[in-house]
């Protein structure tokens, strides 16, 4: 069997209610807290609304910014300040090669289509003849499209010329895990040479909001720090508006063309427990040893709030790794679901490049199912 290659990190663009960029993030790490905070729109509910950005700088055409929901304009912004941070924006040669991985939780509702249906259901003398007529004739035709996480690649492929092959995650957070996990590996072992991987998530929707509420995942108050809400009423998760792109590439590759390598991926290991009591506890155990064990220099943890996963979760990376501060990423850009894992990853390179750490572990426990570990350590 050959040896695996190195994966560097040449490329990194992040999008939150913290702003854009790598440098924006770090000083939000740094802060603590999320920098925007509405709890107005969608009360009792919170949400961390994205910060205003420039849409023209990166997605140039009218016409594009328009056929794209939020989420997708989201991705296809954050995709853009990836390539600018690797250098390779102009190169149609090497985007025309770049594999392309995305993870992201698809389309919007048309809300006011929804809540007319639901008023006419009441009165229709045939409940189930109304519902199929109404769902023919009063969604618009793209609606069903707009749901798949595949025309985020589409977009991404159209503004940006990246038209290697592709492919998408969609179904909460380990969607972002496995993502970075299969271009890790792919490129590791020698399957491809650079990869742009990444997701995108719009929390400031109604239809989320609904979603979430159903399953009594959402935190009904003001924003408070992730591992604090452990007491009663306090449990669950505040969404955040944000999108996070990397590109990633075996080292000789980037080294062959000068680039910059910011940081190292190391590996990126997942697992899906039945979440029974002690089972998270003991997945991140088997997961930590798995991406290498030790204590690195910090954590950041995709924690979502939820009792008692993250309680669970706590108490593992305590003993695991007693020496290393751990920060939650709901408590810099709110839960993004399929966006924590390359997020933290990104997030992980910039204190590696920018701060001087040598190692960072990033833990991503899903509200529901799903826990991965991943690595990211000094180039």
């Amino acid at each position: 069997m050959s040896e695996l290659r190195d994966v560097v990190v040449t490329g990194i663009g992040l999008v939150s209610c913290a702003g854009e960029g790598i440098a924006a993030h770090l000083a939000a790490l740094e802060a603590g807290a999320p920098a925007r905070t509405d709890t107005e729109s969608f009360a009792p509910y919170t949400v961390h609304p994205v910060a205003p950005l420039a849409l023209d700088g990166q997605i140039p055409k009218k016409s594009d910014q328009r056929q794209m929901e939020p989420w997708q304009r989201l991705g296809v912004y954050a995709a853009g300040l990836a390539l600018d941070s690797a250098g390779v924006k102009g190169d149609a040669d090497l985007k025309g090669r770049m594999h392309l991985v995305v993870a992201c939780g698809g389309g919007e509702r048309d809300t006011a289509v929804d809540g007319a249906i639901l008023t006419g259901l009441r009165d229709a003398a045939e409940p189930g003849a109304y519902l199929n007529e109404r769902l023919q004739n009063d969604l618009r035709p793209t609606l069903f499209l707009a749901q798949l996480s595949n025309l985020l690649a589409g977009n991404i492929g159209i503004v940006h010329g990246v038209t290697g092959a592709s492919r998408t995650f969609m179904g909460e957070e380990a969607a972002g895990t496995d993502a970075l996990r299969i271009a890790q590996a792919r490129i590791a072992s020698g399957q491809v040479d650079c990869m742009l991987v990444g997701g995108s998530y719009s929390a400031e929707r109604p239809d989320v909001m609904v979603i979430h509420e159903m399953g009594g995942y959402l935190r009904a108050r003001d924003f408070r720090p992730v591992f604090d809400r452990d007491g009663d009423g306090e449990a669950g998760f505040i969404l955040g508006s944000s999108a996070a792109f990397l590109v990633i590439e075996a080292a000789e590759h980037a080294a062959a063309r000068g680039a910059r390598a910011l940081a190292r991926l190391g590996p990126v290991a997942s697992e899906r427990t039945r979440r029974a009591p002690g089972s998270t506890e003991a997945s991140l155990t088997a997961l930590w040893a798995a991406t290498g064990g030790g204590q690195p220099d910090a954590i950041l943890s995709g924690a979502t709030g939820v009792a008692p996963v993250t309680t669970e979760e706590a108490a593992a990376l305590r003993r695991l790794a007693p020496s290393a501060p751990i920060t939650a990423l709901g408590d810099v850009i709110g839960h993004s679901l399929e966006t924590a894992a390359p997020f933290g990853a990104a997030l992980a390179a910039g204190l590696i490049s920018e701060r001087g750490l040598s190692e960072v572990a990033i833990t991503v426990v899903g509200h529901r199912r799903g826990e991965g570990v991943i690595r990211v350590t000094a180039a």
